[in-house]
């Protein structure tokens, strides 16, 4: 196996400029635009470590008796499934972090990449920085963007708090419980103190807890490259977030289970992941992040980690590249707060300008979109999964611009964010659908994402039937799958893909609700959801999506005698591209004289009609 490449080297940082050192490294790649608009594009998640395994040489420490441990897939394991994705119709991978994480730690592994040790040299579990060229030169042959997963709330497990000074990561019980409270006291993972983790001995409080980094090799519990992020003032130190409905814990708490809260108000810490991350970017020719953990992150960070990087590639020749953000979070305000260019007051973009080296100056500017945890909460489990009203999915979408951005970012993606929204049914943080939901939601599900507004995403295993329920249970191995093509679920998500692909109102016509409904029992209309697809940068492009989420009866979207109106003109044939077990296919509907359309759907089915006319 030929040795991973640290492109970083030591990582040392330059006294005169504040940024590190990228001397004695292979020549970056020659940056190239590969996309011309994202919402052309289906995303795959992929979590490497259990893709598919091409370099037996990289699996050490392999343990597949715990799906908690390393399995051993890597990049040219994945590279080898492309035109499985090819297939299936993926125009967008996206890839679990690729830097050296913590090996292990209490019996579990750092095999998902979000405990990161060393930012700058790649994980030897998963291949060097060749195999990484190589995964992303070759997606690029099939047309296929690459998405990197990226980390910049904090570092691994990699140092604890000398809370009694003795120089040793201690954890001890205090108390009796009858004269004395009962205290549990880990060092390496302690409650949140707003005033930062305290020393203590037997006589008192003794002032801020020192930060001793560890040095074990042999689980990667080492200090984290690049060095400046072994300052320990880099760090917020307060401890274990126990809260996070409370600001403070939600910004400047310990992840739990001991992930270090790296300060990002600093500019050496903004600064360092500019770096780090732009040069994964020159050094692969990546098209994209995916950002872990923005809601634990000082907004500020976001205006300056967005636009340096825009810049930098900018100055390159590498152009919209897609910057989206997850927030593990049902309140759309507070999601889409991350996609608003809004200007602080003029003092606070003053102390943000003064982290800024190359002179151009911060604005407003964030990311250019998010994982839609809202509509994963109200639409993708409480509809299509148990069934309750349609009428929740227009409320949700009637409010996205009052929450998402309206305007594209400079040097973004040349769309407002409200348009390039990651619309997803389930991924590794959350049980996957079918884990309590039935294969006719999951088919529902899948139209829905594939047929709306924005970016569709799917994760590893949906095409082929996965259900393992919350972390790690979520993270099967695909290769026990045998990536077979022929299931049911695989050839729908491949139709929907096709059918996104040919219909350009699928993929840039705006969005327009013609009927929701409040009803979930007997009525008529109970379970039906219906909107259109047309104008935007579609033009004359339509396409008309109907659904029946109701698990009992026949539904239509007619209620008191009044049927759905829609917006073509009276006469026009529709056509269901689509189809159905009991209607295939090509089965046409015309809409009425008064411009009015009558369908009808049995349970749990969908239609996706198309003009005649643009067959």
């Amino acid at each position: 196996m030929t040795r991973a490449i640290g492109f970083l080297g030591a990582a040392l940082l330059a006294m005169t400029t504040g940024c590190m050192s990228f001397d004695g490294l292979d020549a970056p790649v020659r940056l190239e635009t590969n996309v011309a608009d994202w919402r052309d594009r289906v995303i795959y998640q992929v979590l490497v470590d259990r893709f598919a395994d091409g370099d037996a040489g990289n699996n050490f420490n392999v343990d597949m008796s715990s799906q908690a441990r390393w399995h051993g897939g890597d990049w040219a394991g994945l590279e080898g499934k492309l035109d499985y994705l090819s297939e299936l119709g993926v125009g967008a991978l996206w890839i679990s972090p690729v830097y050296r994480n913590v090996e292990t730690d209490a019996s579990v592994d750092g095999y998902h990449g979000y405990w990161p040790q060393d930012f700058t040299t790649t994980n030897i579990h998963y291949g060097d920085l060749m195999a990484l060229r190589s995964l992303v030169r070759s997606a690029h042959d099939r047309g296929i963007a690459v998405i990197l997963d990226v980390v910049t709330n904090h570092v691994g497990q990699l140092f604890f708090y000398d809370i009694n000074l003795n120089g040793n990561p201690d954890e001890s019980v205090r108390g009796s419980g009858e004269q004395s409270e009962v205290t549990h006291i880990n060092e390496y993972d302690p409650d949140f103190d707003p005033r930062g983790i305290q020393a203590e001995t037997s006589l008192g409080e003794a002032g801020p807890a020192p930060v001793i980094f560890n040095h074990d090799p042999a689980s990667n519990h080492m200090p984290p490259v690049p060095v400046v992020l072994q300052r320990p003032e880099m760090y917020n130190r307060r401890g274990r977030t126990v809260s996070f409905e409370d600001p403070d814990q939600l910004l400047h708490g310990d992840f739990p289970g001991g992930l270090k809260d790296l300060d990002t108000t600093r500019c050496e810490v903004k600064q360092a992941m500019v770096d780090v991350y732009a040069r994964w970017v020159e050094l692969t020719d990546v098209d994209g992040f995916r950002i872990d953990t923005i809601k634990h992150v000082d907004r500020e960070f976001w205006r300056y980690f967005a636009q340096k990087v825009r810049q930098r590639l900018a100055r390159q020749g590498k152009t919209n590249f897609f910057m989206f953000g997850e927030a593990f979070d049902g309140r759309e305000e507070l999601v889409g707060a991350y996609t608003k260019s809004e200007l602080p007051s003029a003092e606070t973009l003053a102390r943000e300008n003064e982290c800024v080296e190359d002179g151009l100056g911060i604005t407003g500017d964030q990311l250019d979109g998010v994982f839609h945890f809202p509509q994963y909460y109200q639409v993708i489990r409480d509809v299509f999964r148990d069934s309750l009203s349609t009428d929740r999915i227009e409320r949700l979408w009637s409010d996205r611009t009052k929450h998402y951005g309206t305007s594209a970012n400079e040097l973004g993606t040349g769309l407002p964010p409200v348009k390039t929204l990651v619309n997803f049914i389930d991924n590794h943080d959350v049980p996957r659908f079918l884990f309590e939901g039935d294969a006719a939601g999951l088919r529902l599900a899948l139209l829905f994402v594939m047929s709306q507004d924005g970016l569709p995403c799917i994760y590893y295993g949906t095409e082929q039937d996965l259900r393992g329920g919350n972390d790690p249970a979520n993270r099967e191995d695909m290769w026990l799958t045998g990536y077979a093509t022929t299931g049911d679920t695989f050839r729908y998500t491949q139709a929907l893909a096709r059918l996104r692909a040919k219909y350009v109102a699928l993929r840039r016509g705006d969005a327009r609700v013609v009927w929701a409904s409040a009803r979930t029992g007997a009525e008529q209309d109970a379970g039906i959801f219906a909107f259109e697809r047309s104008g935007g940068d579609a033009g004359d492009a339509y396409a008309l999506v109907v659904m029946n989420t109701n698990r009992e009866h026949v539904s239509a979207p007619v209620f008191g005698g009044a049927p759905m109106k829609v917006g073509v003109n009276p006469g026009t044939v529709l056509v269901d591209v689509l189809g159905s077990p009991s209607s295939p296919p090509g089965t046409k509907y015309t809409v009425s004289g008064q411009g009015t359309l009558l369908i009808e759907l049995p349970p749990r089915t969908g239609a996706l009609l198309v003009p005649q006319s643009e067959l």
